[in-house]
């Protein structure tokens, strides 16, 4: 405790944790393959107690592991050789709203549907929109990059962020962009802090633009006879009408919704696959666009059955299929890939990657869905029955060479929104060339020399 003993010249006692039971709950993320070894557990409330905790890990050489609502996937957030972690939790207040620039500006350890209810309130909307967002903070998200359901529409994270305040690896405080729409001064540092994965230094603060309300939403629920067909039936929706949201789900994955949730079957008959699908309906000519589509897609033999929710309560039932997914499958402790192509590449690519997945998996459940509408897909491979979790990750990772050469060869990405943290590190390769990786360490020693910020996630460092 020596070490830990001056944290108390300018922490609070409450602020610091050291017993097992909340090192093993902050020490961790949604992943669980890994050893939590977290050696503290700490919880500023100001951005000058961030910065004082940054110069007291500089002196003593201590790694700090930046944690928010704990939802990611990749391992970003866990604490596996005895680092402190930094939780954002105290730091949970809306800050300022600007109503001529549409302006928020936030804490880290604001919940990203806390904001979303705040915009709503002045009239103004916040788009980005996932399964964990009653829960996930707004650092994390940013940190992540974050993307979900809207992102045809609305795009990702990074397109939300005017500015950002940040501590770098020495304890430097950044006040990066400062809310600007134009600024063509060089270098935009905020966009490095974007998706960083917390390996560049800590987000203390920042200033987020909203958007107006969207006009009334049209949801539908397709059940759809092959997933080349799914991306047939994209294509006649988006050249018609404004997509918002456009995803795809297969027949199995929603038989674990209906299990976990005792939810009725949407339809009489079973499909092997289903799209649920957002669109703007501002006029009440635009309903009569899209159940035309409707009636060509019947026609062509892209759609099998279909709905037009009724009301927002049927509208959230239909997403509710979707939503659940991960938790319906979380009791599986499922192996997660995330890939993305672009969205012209995917019916190929798709067949491709099924073909691999049967090979390799003949007796095992592999459960598809994804974000069809911008080229990303979710695979979840589910733990047989009596395997132990470090025999089924191994036999896993086996298997992503192959599904990773796969993606290199349609120049896509293995990873579209959970991040690398952990569990894509080894195979960055396949996304990123050498070059590149190189540049990516000589970025990290310009902002964090001592690679105290979440040091071995994303790369290792070039020390």
């Amino acid at each position: 405790m020596t070490l830990l003993t001056e944290l108390y010249s300018f922490l609070k006692p409450d602020q610091i944790k050291t017993d097992n039971e909340s090192l093993l709950h902050y020490g961790k993320d949604w992943t669980t393959y890994f050893d939590v070894k977290a050696q503290a557990i700490l919880f500023p409330e100001s951005i000058h107690e961030v910065q004082q905790i940054v110069f007291w890990a500089v002196k003593n050489k201590m790694a700090l592991i930046p944690s928010g609502g704990r939802t990611g996937l990749s391992g970003a957030a866990v604490a596996t050789q005895g680092e402190v972690v930094i939780s954002f939790d105290k730091m949970n207040k809306i800050k300022e709203f600007n109503s001529i620039d549409r302006q928020v500006t936030c804490e880290p350890g604001v919940v990203v549907e806390e904001l979303q209810n705040f915009a709503l309130q002045k009239n103004l909307f916040y788009p980005i929109e996932f399964a964990a967002q009653g829960s996930s903070q707004i650092g994390g998200t940013i940190a992540t990059n974050a993307g979900g359901i809207k992102v045809l529409r609305y795009g990702m994270t990074r397109d939300w962020i005017v500015g950002l305040k940040v501590i770098t690896g020495t304890g430097a405080l950044l006040d990066l962009n400062k809310g600007l729409v134009k600024n063509a001064t060089g270098y935009d540092l905020r966009h490095l802090f974007i998706g960083s994965e917390g390996t560049l230094g800590l987000i203390v603060e920042a200033t987020i633009k909203l958007s107006m309300q969207p006009p009334p939403l049209k949801t539908l629920l397709l059940a759809c006879p092959s997933l080349d067909r799914i991306m047939s039936l994209y294509n006649l929706f988006k050249e018609k009408c404004v997509l918002t949201a456009f995803e795809m789900f297969s027949d199995k994955a929603l038989s674990y919704v209906l299990e976990s949730t005792q939810m009725a079957p949407p339809f009489g008959t079973h499909s092997p696959f289903y799209a649920v699908l957002e669109v703007e309906c501002p006029h009440e000519s635009t309903e009569d666009i899209i159940l035309e589509c409707f009636e060509k897609g019947m026609e062509l033999q892209l759609i099998t059955d279909g709905l037009l929710a009724q009301s927002e309560e049927q509208s959230h039932t239909f997403w509710c299929f979707r939503e659940q997914i991960s938790e319906s499958l979380s009791r599986f402790s499922p192996y997660k890939n995330d890939l993305s192509v672009k969205i012209s590449a995917v019916p190929n690519f798709v067949s491709e990657l099924d073909r691999v997945l049967k090979q390799s998996y003949p007796l095992w459940t592999v459960v598809w869905f994804g974000h069809i509408g911008d080229g990303n897909l979710h695979i979840n491979i589910l733990r047989p029955p009596g395997m132990g979790k470090e025999e089924f990750v191994r036999e896993c990772q086996k298997v992503d060479q192959l599904v990773f050469e796969t993606t290199q060869k349609f120049s896509g990405s293995i990873s579209a929104e959970h991040g690398v943290g952990l569990t894509k590190k080894p195979f960055l390769h396949f996304s990123r060339s050498q070059e590149e990786i190189q540049i990516l360490k000589q970025i990290k020693t310009v902002f964090d020399p001592l690679n105290i910020m979440n040091p071995g996630k994303i790369i290792d460092s070039a020390h």
